[in-house]
């Protein structure tokens, strides 16, 4: 896997003291999208609605609403 760009505002653009630990998204080569984010499942797990679940090497991560809105000019159409 390799990272090709960043998607939306870098932390620093969003207000991150140290521009260093802070929720990201990266377009990956293979067109598939990483996202760092805080791990959520043990909150959110009981939460899925009944027609979504995950297999037991995926985490539920949560971002901040900045961080997506910001990324949305940068996603592509299809």
């Amino acid at each position: 896997m390799k990272i090709v760009r960043r998607i939306g505002a870098s932390p620093r653009q969003r207000g991150s003291a140290s521009g260093q630990t802070c929720p990201d998204i990266f377009e990956l080569a293979d067109g598939n999208f990483a996202v760092i984010g805080t791990d959520a499942t043990e909150a959110l797990d009981a939460e899925l609605p009944t027609d979504a679940a995950r297999a037991d090497y995926e985490r539920i991560v949560v971002i901040t609403r900045d961080t997506l809105v910001r990324a949305k000019a940068d996603i592509p159409e299809a």
